[in-house]
């Protein structure tokens, strides 16, 4: 990756300066909250018109939103393994959730591994790596997500609390029975004790991920009969080629909502799931607002992808179109960041990593395959020439820029869309003439190594074993975590 001669002296007076460790009182900590399965109908965002996000929005407000941020992959282990490593799915293998992430990658070193190596204390609670594949190695201290209550057994057997594998259901317990509230009391705590070195403390969110099972009130936030569907037309898949319509699968999730009736049942319950969470995210800006640190901590907010709710006839992530691969993504940086920006410019969450590196005056050792967006911080409306990329399993990318998505599956089809004209993606414009040059300028940022795939993980169970899949080839079926 090349870097200008500013830069690189910029890394080397970092590293001179701040190599043999740093005190608090010198470096700006981190707040790092990562919140499973958002994809963009926050408020703020303004991705459905019924969600109501206060906490998120308040966070929003006091830095930079970046509106068009999209994630390396739509699942949560290839996500959040190349955010956190800043290596991308096609360089490392890690393309789907039954890919562990460590054996390919023995020597990357992980953002929070990166600070800690700098002086800084890190520490984290829930989930921010995948499931099982956690890398405590990582961390000074680190908090295992708990379980959740379960519903009771008549809550359990509705049939408006399930569709297949797509599963809800209201919650009568208290907020502080759950594991979402937990986590964020470790970080509450955390920031209401005095430290000596500078911290970056991850607070990992599982709300709104599956399943939808939360306390009532946020139930009771979303009557039924308010609940507004997405507008999803009957042939939207028409113009689709097979890989893109093997992804959607509408014959699964999709078809089984519709037949069981459980649109706005589904609906309901992902968007209290939301609130859920919000307010987790509210109690953590509160505790940090409160302490000594409010005035010296970054704080950066991110989703690992979106979600489809039926659009496109799709259900979950596992997709290459715009409602898997966009998520939130703001950054609150004290003396960098102003109030109420908003950054409309296509970015990645590849740069997550490099930015919080340049913020904190870090080295960057290695390879990354982002880059810092602190000049989009100091100003959003500067030129940025570097599509979003987004992969899903080898060979299937999807690129992302300010006007146009374009999708190449691993067979060679493609879809082209025109978010100018066409925000939700309904007309696929891949094989008209007139956008050929859009194409051609676009496919320049697909990536030149697609490496292999990783080897899956065999302490898995059978069934998840079956699972190994490649998606857009017909004969593998998709993780479902």
């Amino acid at each position: 990756m090349s870097r200008s001669i500013p830069g690189i002296l910029f890394l080397m007076c970092a590293a001179f300066s701040w190599g043999h460790g740093v005190s608090a009182a010198e470096a700006p900590n981190v707040l790092f909250i990562a919140v499973d399965d958002l994809n963009d109908w926050i408020s703020c965002l303004g991705g459905h018109p019924d969600c109501k996000t206060p906490n998120i929005d308040r966070l929003a407000s006091r830095g930079v939103l970046f509106t068009n941020a999209h994630c390396a992959a739509p699942a949560c282990n290839p996500s959040r393994a190349a955010l956190m490593t800043g290596i991308r799915p096609s360089s490392s293998g890690v393309y789907l959730n039954s890919q562990p992430w460590r054996p390919v990658m023995p020597d990357a070193v992980t953002l929070p591994q990166h600070f800690r190596n700098n002086g800084y204390e890190a520490i984290g609670s829930g989930k921010i790596f995948h499931g099982r594949y956690n890398d405590l190695g990582s961390w000074d201290d680190f908090l295992k997500q708990t379980g959740d209550p379960k519903p009771v057994p008549a809550v359990l057997s509705d049939p408006h609390s399930r569709a297949g594998t797509i599963i809800w259901g209201v919650l009568d317990v208290e907020d502080k029975e759950m594991s979402d509230y937990k986590m964020a009391n470790y970080a509450i705590d955390y920031l209401g004790k005095k430290h000596d070195k500078p911290f970056f403390l991850a607070c990992g969110i599982y709300r709104p991920h599956m399943p939808w099972q939360v306390p009532r009130k946020y139930y009771d936030m979303y009557p039924l009969d308010k609940i507004q569907l997405p507008r999803v037309p009957d042939d939207d898949l028409d113009d689709v080629p097979a890989a893109g319509v093997r992804m959607a699968k509408p014959a699964g999730d999709h078809a089984k909502i519709l037949k069981t009736d459980n649109w706005p049942y589904s609906m309901q319950a992902y968007l209290a799931s939301i609130a859920f969470a919000d307010v987790q995210v509210g109690r953590v800006l509160d505790a940090l607002d409160a302490s000594p640190y409010a005035k010296n901590t970054i704080v950066v907010l991110w989703g690992d992808h979106g979600w489809h709710l039926g659009e496109k006839h799709h259900w979950r992530k596992f997709s290459l179109w715009e409602e898997a691969t966009r998520a939130p993504l703001m950054m609150v940086v004290p003396g960098v960041t102003k109030p109420d920006l908003r950054c409309d410019q296509a970015v990645d969450f590849m740069n997550i990593y490099p930015t919080l590196c340049e913020l904190c005056q870090l080295p960057i050792g290695g390879y990354l395959d982002g880059v810092s967006m602190v000049p989009l911080l100091k100003d959003p409306d500067i030129i940025w020439e570097r599509p979003a990329l987004t992969t899903h399993g080898r060979l299937n990318h999807a690129l992302r820029d300010n006007q146009y998505r374009l999708i190449r599956y691993r067979d060679g089809s493609e879809e082209l869309y025109n978010h100018k004209t066409d925000p939700m993606e309904w007309k696929n414009l891949a094989d008209d003439p007139g956008y050929a040059e859009v194409k051609q300028r676009l496919a320049k940022s697909f990536p030149s190594k697609n490496a292999l795939d990783a080897p899956y993980d065999t302490k898995r169970s059978r069934n998840q074993n079956k699972k190994k899949q490649r998606p857009g080839n017909k004969k593998k079926k998709s993780s479902k975590q």
